[in-house]
């Protein structure tokens, strides 16, 4: 039984892994790219699974950033993963001890979660590891090959390779944004906002980590001020 739960997860998680590689690729070129060797940016992917905070944390990193930036960022963008996991948690069953629980929070990501949580019924543990054991080697991979490819092809091809991350930010965002208008003003507001402290004197002093933390508490607390999510729309999605 745990061996057919396995197999299921390797082979939901095929997707998800061939599409990590790619977005990762772009990680690896950019991390080298800043000044990262290529082992130290195969360590960050392999240890941390996630793309808005490893690239968030890269800019902290290149603009020598403090630990408490670092750590705030990380909590800040990371945190939609303790739910996810206490969801999934939720959803295994209890004659699987801690140690199982404890696992699956290390791989949750956006891609895992949504497969977990789509399965009909309890949750093998075994399914998120068979998910687990592709997503995690497609997403190093992928950072181990973009990592090679910056460190030996030319500035001007890696600037255009550079291109593809904002790409993969559109293909995220784009969609749910023709189905939700209050997407649309919150997208508008954080790039409205983030231009701000890139450019306005006074607020282009603050460090890039703090400026992302200021922009995703502030923007996350007035859109759930003023266009809250009503129940009957979460079932409804």
């Amino acid at each position: 039984m745990n061996l057919e739960n396995f197999k299921k997860g390797l082979k939901a998680g095929i997707p998800i892994g061939l599409g990590y590689f790619a977005v990762s690729f772009t990680f690896g070129m950019m991390a080298v790219k800043g000044g990262l060797n290529i082992w130290e940016s195969v360590l960050i992917s392999l240890t941390n699974l996630t793309s808005a905070g490893q690239f968030a944390g890269l800019d902290i990193i290149f603009a020598n950033g403090t630990l408490w930036e670092m750590a705030f960022t990380q909590i800040i963008i990371n945190l939609r993963y303790m739910l996810m996991s206490l969801t999934i948690s939720q959803k295994l069953d209890k004659r699987y001890p801690f140690f199982h629980r404890f696992f699956i929070s290390f791989g949750m990501t956006d891609e895992i979660f949504g497969v977990s949580a789509a399965s009909s019924g309890k949750v093998s543990p075994f399914f998120h590891y068979g998910a687990m054991a592709v997503a995690i080697p497609g997403w190093t991979l992928g950072t181990l090959v973009g990592a090679v490819a910056g460190s030996i092809l030319p500035n001007f091809i890696i600037s255009a390779l550079s291109v593809a991350i904002y790409g993969m930010f559109l293909a995220i965002i784009i969609p749910p944004a023709k189905k939700n208008k209050t997407l649309v003003w919150v997208i508008i507001l954080a790039m409205a906002l983030s231009s701000a402290f890139k450019y306005i004197p006074g607020l282009n002093k603050i460090s890039s980590g703090f400026s992302i933390i200021i922009v995703t508490v502030l923007v996350a607390a007035l859109a759930a001020w003023l266009r809250p999510v009503k129940e009957e729309e979460e079932a409804a999605s």
